[in-house]
């Protein structure tokens, strides 16, 4: 079972939300917070695998509480995913960069929600399309902050090719099949350069990817 926090200070959107997530039989909401310090909070009390964030909250703002709790090492298995009406390149890479897993806006389908929850509690990256583009374009303009191109330098040839898959948004079992190694040793290999590379997730490490060449926009 999946287990989500709802965090949003409309009391209306939570309501829906939990309605609709209601029909999944594989997740269960474990808790809602109106805004960012309550977040915090409920999150360390549930430690749920997911967190649908809000990002323009009273108090503490979604950015902020999700570089918080970013930086909890007994939170650091907690996905969160930034869940919006704002798609500005300013709140998209301030996500990124606070440690977000995922960024969607709230005009997604239900379907999309649901698989997306899914996808990030299985170690994916979550970034609709028209968010996907934007942190593309801003990667190769520089705005989403230098990568230190020595550290690729310190991954193997394998590991290499593994975060070309990474970059190009396959999933552990994509990249296994791709260059012929079973899905455990892809996330065996994902693993390992999340240490190397000093990155929190694969939105991280799909950032890194484009940054250093690996990924080419487009290609």
């Amino acid at each position: 079972m999946i287990t989500v926090v709802l965090v949003d200070d409309q009391g209306l959107v939570r309501s829906g939300l939990r309605a609709l997530l209601a029909n999944s039989d594989d997740i269960q909401v474990v808790g809602e917070a109106v805004d960012g310090r309550d977040a915090l909070a409920v999150v360390a009390r549930t430690k749920p695998d997911v967190v649908l964030m809000d990002i323009r909250m009273p108090r503490l703002d979604g950015i902020a509480a999700t570089r918080r709790i970013a930086r909890t090492p007994e939170l650091a298995r907690v996905a969160i995913v930034m869940l919006t009406t704002f798609d500005g390149d300013d709140e998209i890479f301030a996500a990124i960069r606070a440690g977000a897993a995922g960024y969607l806006l709230k005009d997604a389908e239900p379907g999309e929600l649901r698989d997306g929850i899914r996808a990030v509690a299985a170690g994916d990256v979550l970034l609709s399309a028209s968010v996907t583009r934007k942190v593309m374009i801003g990667i190769v303009a520089g705005t989403c902050g230098p990568v230190d191109d020595h550290r690729i330098a310190e991954l193997t040839s394998r590991e290499r090719e593994v975060l070309a898959g990474v970059g190009r948004g396959l999933s552990n079992a994509e990249i296994a099949a791709e260059i012929h190694i079973s899905p455990a040793t892809a996330r065996t290999y994902v693993s390992r350069m999340l240490s190397k590379l000093g990155a929190r997730d694969r939105a991280q490490l799909v950032v890194i990817a484009y940054q250093t060449g690996l990924v080419a926009v487009g290609g």
